[in-house]
């Protein structure tokens, strides 16, 4: 099975939720609500808008299980036979513009959801390795937050274990 960049993002967030589980959470009028699951959800363009189907309980699926739900999920969305079940209850969302060629932005928050993931395309360039100029792979996340539920503090702790993920992707084959 061939895995993308996109299919390590969708495990490496739901690890992240993992780790810092006051993110995996929604603002519910007067009150936060906090999910013991996280199910996350990714943005597919359509021509008429945006859907965003959900893998549910990714914390607990491999990044393989991941990939073909995400695989499976991306067509059905594409070919309009999402059903209401398969696009709603996501506790967290991915955008990915990146295979658009987008370096960055700032994704806009799907509700119920307190943060979203905006993930822009790998850009070659030179970066500082054991204190050597070298060629490297970089790439642009941005955390799009409600602060009424996550606020500054928490989502740096969040990106900072997303971080520490992405860079050892290996680890999530495990």
């Amino acid at each position: 099975m061939k895995l993308s960049v996109n299919d390590f993002i969708l495990k490496a967030s739901a690890e992240a939720l993992r780790r810092v589980p006051a993110v995996n959470a929604s603002w519910e009028g007067s009150l936060i609500r906090y999910y013991s699951a996280a199910h996350v959800s990714f943005a597919v363009a359509m021509p008429d808008g945006l859907i965003t189907p959900v893998i549910r309980e990714a914390h607990v699926k491999t990044v393989f299980q991941i990939s073909a739900e995400a695989k499976t999920l991306g067509k059905k969305a594409k070919d309009k036979k999402l059903t209401p079940a398969e696009f709603t209850g996501g506790t967290f969302c991915v955008s990915n513009l990146g295979m658009m060629g987008i370096t960055k932005f700032n994704a806009i928050i799907n509700p119920p959801n307190s943060a979203i993931l905006g993930v822009g395309t790998t850009v070659t360039k030179p970066v500082v390795k054991n204190g050597a100029i070298v060629i490297g792979q970089t790439m642009t996340l941005t955390l799009s937050c409600d602060h009424r539920v996550v606020d500054g503090a928490l989502g740096a702790q969040y990106m900072s274990a997303l971080k520490a993920i992405l860079e050892n992707p290996a680890l999530l084959l495990v």
